[in-house]
C-alpha cells in the first residue's frame, strides 16, 4: 500500500482530509495546501502548536491610520464577541470556507464602514463569492444586534466609529493567524476555539488579545 497522495512512500497515519492513509511527509507539506484538513484532526491540531506565522510588518499593515486602542477594546467587550462569534458562525456555515475569505470579508466591511466616516453609506460587496455571503451575513446581524439594543436601551449605543475599529482588530488578528497556506484555517480555528469555551459573557472576550 502507498501513501494517497504521493502514491510513493509507505503511509503512516490516517488522513481524513483525503479519506485515505498517507505518509507524514505529504502530510507536513500538503496540510492546508492541496488538503483541506478537518478543524478537528489531531494532526492539525499539533501542528497549529509548533506553527508560526511571519511576524507582521507595521509598515505593510492595511487602514494604519485607525487607532485600536485597549480602551476600545474594554469598551467594546461585548460588540467585539458578537463580531468574532458571527464571523465563526457564518463562515462554519459556509462550505469551503479559508481564513482568506474571511480576510476578503472584513476588508470589504472597513471599506463599508468608512464611508459611513463620510456621511454616506456605500456597500462593498467582496467579489470573492464565499466572502460575500459572510459579509451579508455579518451586515444583517449587526442590524439585528441595533435593533436589540434599542429595545433594551430605548436607542442603540453601537457607534460606527467603534465598528470600525473592531472590525480593524479582527483584521491584524487574521493577518498574525493567517499561516500563508491556501486552505489554511488558523485564524478561524483560533475564534472557533475561544467561542468553543465561551459562557456568553463580555469578559469573554477579553481573550481577543493585540496582535503583538
Amino acid at each position: 500500500m502507498a501513501c494517497a497522495i504521493c502514491q510513493t512512500r509507505r503511509p503512516r497515519r490516517h488522513c481524513p482530509g483525503v479519506h485515505g492513509d498517507i505518509c507524514t511527509i505529504c502530510c507536513g507539506t500538503e496540510r492546508e495546501v492541496t488538503v483541506s484538513c478537518p478543524l478537528d484532526c489531531e494532526y492539525l491540531r499539533d501542528a497549529r502548536k509548533h506553527e508560526k506565522a511571519p511576524p507582521l510588518d507595521d509598515e505593510q499593515l492595511p487602514n494604519r491610520d485607525i487607532r485600536v486602542s485597549e480602551e476600545l477594546l474594554e469598551n467594546n467587550q461585548e460588540l467585539l464577541e458578537f463580531l468574532s462569534r458571527t464571523l465563526v458562525s457564518a463562515a462554519l456555515e459556509t462550505p469551503g470556507v479559508v481564513d482568506n475569505d474571511l480576510r476578503d470579508t472584513l476588508a470589504a466591511l472597513i471599506r463599508t464602514y468608512r464611508t459611513l466616516q463620510t456621511g454616506i453609506y456605500y456597500q462593498t460587496l467582496p467579489e470573492n463569492a464565499v466572502a460575500a455571503k459572510i459579509f451579508r451575513a455579518v451586515e444583517t446581524a449587526v442590524d439585528g444586534f441595533r435593533q436589540e439594543e434599542t429595545k433594551r436601551l430605548g436607542m442603540s449605543k453601537t457607534r460606527d466609529a467603534d465598528l470600525l475599529g473592531l472590525l480593524v482588530f479582527l483584521e491584524r488578528l487574521e493577518l498574525d493567524r493567517n499561516n500563508g497556506r491556501p486552505r489554511g484555517r488558523a485564524f478561524l480555528d483560533l475564534l472557533r476555539g475561544l467561542h468553543a469555551v465561551s459562557t456568553g459573557s463580555a469578559s469573554d472576550s477579553s481573550s481577543l488579545v493585540l496582535p503583538g
